[in-house]
């Protein structure tokens, strides 16, 4: 059997549709066939150039995309379960968790697999994509998921278009707020209300938080972050100025601040803006900030006499996928999750995609491998 894959060649080059046989698993792996995968903004990054992929070390032609949603093909010998124990079987619809940490660094030997420095060898798994197994992206027809890798089977009855979001933005905001000790009962101020932070908005709330104040430069993102949780919002370009937008956000929390701030604009300067949206002892979480070469002033003091801290977070252990799942299943009926749905492209559009999304003329892009 063949498969489709959309290979990326190197920056400003269109995607090329390329053929290759659909290898058998090894013992402890599975062949995933990809149903849905969405374009996330890391790709968009990749796709500018923004993140090279070439000074990362992957060899050309490299497999994109990580976002997605699949159901099993085949599977190796040996692979009876789920990653929690549920019987798989060909056919069963699955989410797995996009990297591979080493296992052998410092950071994975304490159990810290998030913070393995090895672990953006997810993209094309490191290789090029003309070597076995060959499906190494996800916006492909297949995708191989390695021996031992973490794979969940998705919930019965949740569409594709919800779930194809488990496996990057939603598990990162779940992990993200555990990292940062949110507890019931404390206020959560979210910058940025894209899929991240609407994700947050929802997370936050089934955590107990006690006010959400979600902030964005978008009409239509704010009227959604209300519909996901959000108690307040906050227009930031109708409130000029970041010293206005914190005293906006603290009366906005009864002059308290955020317990939690939560970055998921991407820019430096949502940082510097966002530290000073914290209450005392209040966590920062960092996620939206994720190629380098940008910057921002910061006075130290605002964190030591303040008791502040700041906490990046970029990937995520396997519970936090399996959380995610657990967590679009209980909520299915509270939250409109359709209105999240990303807009679907064809594999063969797949440049038609990346140019929208890039363009904002959606709010966000899929690869739907159906309509290939």
């Amino acid at each position: 059997m063949r498969g489709t894959a959309a290979v990326f060649t190197g920056t400003g080059r269109p995607f090329e549709l390329r053929t290759y046989d659909v290898v058998d698993p090894e013992p402890g792996a599975i062949m995933a066939r990809v149903l849905l995968a969405n374009v996330c903004g890391s790709d968009l990054h990749m796709w500018r150039g923004e993140l090279n992929l070439e000074r990362l070390g992957v060899m050309m032609p490299a497999g994109m995309g990580h976002e997605a949603v699949g159901e099993v093909a085949a599977l190796g010998r040996g692979v009876t379960t789920d990653s929690a124990g549920q019987p798989l079987a060909r056919g069963d619809r699955v989410a797995w968790r996009y990297f591979y940490p080493c296992g052998r660094c410092p950071s994975c030997l304490w159990g810290r697999t998030r913070a393995c420095q090895q672990a953006h060898r997810f993209i094309s798994h490191g290789q090029s994509c003309d070597e076995p197994p060959h499906f190494v992206g996800t916006f492909w027809t297949h995708h191989y998921l390695r021996p031992g890798h973490a794979v969940f089977k998705v919930p019965r009855g949740l569409p594709d278009g919800s779930v194809a979001g488990a496996n990057c933005a939603l598990s990162e905001v779940v992990q993200g707020l555990h990292a940062v000790g949110l507890r019931a009962g404390e206020t959560v101020v979210v910058q940025g209300a894209g899929g991240l932070g609407l994700y947050a908005c929802a997370v936050a709330r089934s955590m107990g938080a006690a006010t959400v104040v979600a902030l964005d430069a978008v009409p239509g993102r704010l009227e959604l972050a209300r519909a996901f949780g959000a108690d307040a919002t906050i227009d930031v370009r109708r409130v000029e100025g970041a010293r206005a937008r914190a005293r906006a956000a603290k009366e906005l929390t009864g002059g308290w601040g955020g317990d939690v701030v939560c970055e998921f604009v991407g820019h430096a300067s949502a940082v510097e803006e966002g530290i000073h949206m914290l209450a005392p002892g209040g966590r920062y979480l960092e996620c939206g900030c994720i190629h380098t070469g940008t910057s921002f002033q910061l006075d130290p003091a605002y964190l030591t006499l303040l008791s502040r801290s700041i906490t990046g977070v970029i990937y995520y252990e396997p519970w936090a996928l399996r959380e995610a799942l657990r967590f679009l299943d209980r909520s299915r009926d509270r939250y409109p999750w359709e209105r999240l749905l990303a807009a679907r492209y064809p594999l063969r559009e797949i440049d038609r995609a990346f140019r929208d999304a890039d363009g904002r003329r959606v709010p966000r892009a899929a690869i739907e491998m159906a309509s290939t």
